[in-house]
């Protein structure tokens, strides 16, 4: 059977969100987070804590949600994508408060750690990547490593947010999928039918010529019946 391109499908072939780099390091960045929470802030009394485990899995299952949605709705996949962002927006910044109201380092560039913290966090993104140290990192080491991953989630989905759009912009939405597949599949029809139609006319007329050809053929051989008679 014929593969269908994407200008003819109705349902969209979705992304494996458990192979999308940025699905990997939020699910990480969820698991760190709930362990930092656990190990570094108040068990009773603080809403960070919540604020905080909260955002980290609102990014990663608006993921999922958007990923199998955009099997249907490359739209739906595009809002559910900037509501994880949003998500991790939040998150980045709630390390980044976590930070500064403790007086510990931010730390940018010009941190003796820094590059080395860039270099693991770009180079991993599996939750077995990171979980070996969740309890080894001090808060400090921990909440940079957080803020730097919300910051490498969002580049990376930034980038596939561009394509996703581009997409929607060539193909459209469900409706416009369907209008295409529906007036696609009437062309197709149409088309047939016009050939099926040429076919037959054709055959019509062979079949004239053969009975003219078989008419002459009997006359001819009537005739020699009639001069042996």
């Amino acid at each position: 059977m014929k593969e269908l391109s994407n200008s003819e499908r109705v349902l969209l072939e979705g992304a494996n969100w458990k192979k999308l780099r940025f699905y990997q390091k939020s699910e990480a960045l969820y698991q760190m987070t709930f362990v930092f929470c656990e190990r570094f802030l108040p068990k009773h009394g603080d809403r960070t804590v919540d604020q905080m485990v909260q955002a980290a899995r609102s990014g990663k299952q608006n993921i999922i949600e958007g990923s199998e949605d955009g099997k249907t709705s490359t739209e739906m996949e595009l809002k559910l994508l900037n509501v994880a962002r949003s998500s991790i927006h939040e998150l980045r910044e709630d390390y980044k408060d976590y930070l500064l109201s403790r007086k510990l380092s931010l730390w940018d560039k010009q941190h003796s750690r820094y590059q080395g913290m860039h270099s693991f966090t770009k180079a991993h993104n599996k939750l077995s990547d990171y979980a070996p140290f969740f309890n080894k990192w001090n808060d400090e080491e921990m909440a940079n490593i957080g803020y730097t991953m919300c910051c490498q989630i969002d580049v990376m989905m930034n980038g596939y947010l561009a394509t996703l759009q581009d997409r929607f912009r060539k193909e459209g939405g469900m409706k416009e999928r369907m209008h295409r597949v529906r007036t696609g599949y009437r062309e197709d029809q149409d088309r047939k039918m016009k050939e099926m139609e040429a076919t037959i006319r054709r055959q019509e007329q062979r079949i004239k010529e053969l009975e003219e050809e078989l008419g002459r053929l009997r006359g001819r051989e009537r005739m020699r019946e009639d001069e042996r008679g």
